[in-house]
């Protein structure tokens, strides 16, 4: 009987039915020309059945075939430099060999793909990387939790650690802050638009001024910008009527991202770092887009020579695939058993690609590399400042570099900033596209044009972005 059987399905999965008798004329004929359908055809069919809360296709519309290195190609054939990659997750770049090589290894030795949060040596051997990777003196009194795959879910788990482990409910979060989208990284994010429509976030959540020193809150500008910020934050928490219960924590970027490339003057990280440390307060450091050598140091803290409380990494921790940790001094590990978790915080590939990505960027110097590359776009970009009114402000650390644009034909504020232009910002983003450059766009109304190509970028390819970018600036 049993051979019967066997005989059987080797019959069924030897004699299948023709294709033609499976599929309808029209969905057959579309299968076999599946390779030469273009761009046009995929973004039609995206529209037809996907979310109207996808972002990046209404900017960059283009249906990406393959990828390597700092290229990607589309399904119409055309190559474009990838200075997206992937909001900052391939810091290798796509299919570099050493991800390639790790992910490879796991899948021939059977690893499991995911274990919860069981332990296994693919995962032993991650933190080790990790740990290794940060300052000592954090390290060696450190703990991690691993979260769900995104940043935000470990922003979420990063909240639920300090509330438990003071007790207290306030969270201070910064003007152009973004942390995510889940319900409580929402609520600690600056920009208003995606909170309109979304009734009930965090509650206690309060802004403070961030040092943007191209558009000071102050109306000061400068370095009196972040002195002015620091002053600012230090009266509100001692001053017993600001309406602001003890804290639970302050989160920050040492560089925003999406708020439009800022960054935090180390002299004002450093106060930041003093100010909570004297009242007790928790200091959550997100470093989702900076970690793992994108601002010139391998994580963006260390440039102020500052210690979080807690550091929340994701995107270029995994080797590009999926993974996010919240690190942490021990002193705050008074959570119970199973006071967060997620089915997918176990994710072994992630793991093996992240801790070649970790030890690669360390043996590679790639921060210093970063630093490198970022100078030197940084020049090509302060020329064209220089050479085109639109230009407003250049900023930036390492490889993840901001240029605001703005509208010339207004008149400037007293601090020499001239309102900031979306419309231009969308005809450069668009003509770097249509020159084969990916770029995307962030801060103030979207009027700004951010650069985070992979780490892997050489000085050919800088100059490259750079010459790209200018014929689209003069051509907009």
């Amino acid at each position: 009987m049993r051979q019967e059987v066997a005989e059987l399905k080797t019959e069924s999965l030897s004699s299948e039915p023709p294709t033609d008798e499976i599929f309808p004329a029209a969905r057959l004929k579309r299968r076999r020309q599946n390779e030469a359908l273009g761009n046009a055809y995929y973004l039609d069919r995206q529209i037809g059945f996907e979310s109207n809360a996808r972002s990046y296709p209404r900017k960059l519309p283009i249906a990406i075939r393959r990828a390597e290195g700092i290229h990607v190609e589309d399904t119409d054939g055309r190559r474009y430099i990838d200075c997206l990659a992937g909001a900052g997750a391939l810091t290798l770049g796509h299919y570099h060999p050493v991800v390639v090589e790790a992910v490879q290894r796991a899948v021939a030795d059977g690893v499991p793909w995911q274990t919860l949060d069981l332990t296994t040596p693919v995962k032993d051997a991650f933190v080790e990387e990790l740990f290794e990777s940060l300052p000592q003196e954090f390290a060696r009194s450190a703990r991690i939790q691993f979260c769900g795959p995104s940043g935000a879910d470990a922003v979420e788990a990063a909240l639920k650690l300090v509330k438990t482990a003071t007790g207290r409910r306030s969270i201070l979060a910064f003007h152009g802050a973004y942390h995510g989208m889940t319900h409580g990284a929402l609520g600690l994010t600056g920009e208003t638009a995606p909170k309109l429509a979304v009734g009930g976030l965090m509650p206690e959540v309060h802004f403070l001024p961030y040092p943007y020193a191209y558009r000071c809150p102050f109306n000061l500008g400068g370095e009196a910008t972040w002195r002015a910020s620091v002053a600012y934050i230090e009266r509100l928490l001692d001053d017993t009527n600001s309406g602001i219960a003890p804290p639970a924590a302050m989160i920050l970027e040492a560089v925003q991202g999406e708020g439009g490339v800022i960054p935090a003057p180390d002299a004002w990280l450093r106060e930041i770092r003093r100010i909570t440390s004297e009242r007790e307060i928790p200091l959550i450091v997100d470093e989702v887009q900076t970690g793992v050598g994108r601002t010139g140091a391998m994580y963006a803290f260390e440039h102020a020579g500052i210690l979080p409380d807690v550091l929340v990494l994701s995107k270029a921790v995994g080797g590009g695939l999926p993974l996010s940790v919240a690190v942490y001094h021990e002193s705050l590990d008074r959570w119970e058993p199973g006071a967060h978790a997620g089915t997918f915080r176990g994710n072994q590939l992630a793991m093996a690609a992240g801790a070649a990505t970790l030890r690669f960027v360390k043996e590679q110097t790639l921060d210093r590399h970063a630093d490198a590359m970022g100078e030197r776009l940084m020049a090509h970009l302060l020329r064209i400042q220089r050479e085109s009114p639109h230009v407003g402000d250049v900023r930036g650390r390492g490889l993840m570099i901001g240029v605001e644009i703005v509208d010339k034909q207004a008149e400037p504020d007293r601090l020499g900033a001239r309102p900031p232009c979306r419309e231009l910002a969308r005809r450069i983003q668009t003509g770097c596209l249509d020159r084969g450059l990916m770029l995307e766009l962030g801060g103030r109304q979207g009027s700004v044009v951010r650069f985070l190509p992979p780490l892997i970028v050489t000085e050919d390819d800088i100059d490259c972005i750079a010459a790209i970018f200018e014929d689209a600036v003069r051509a907009a």
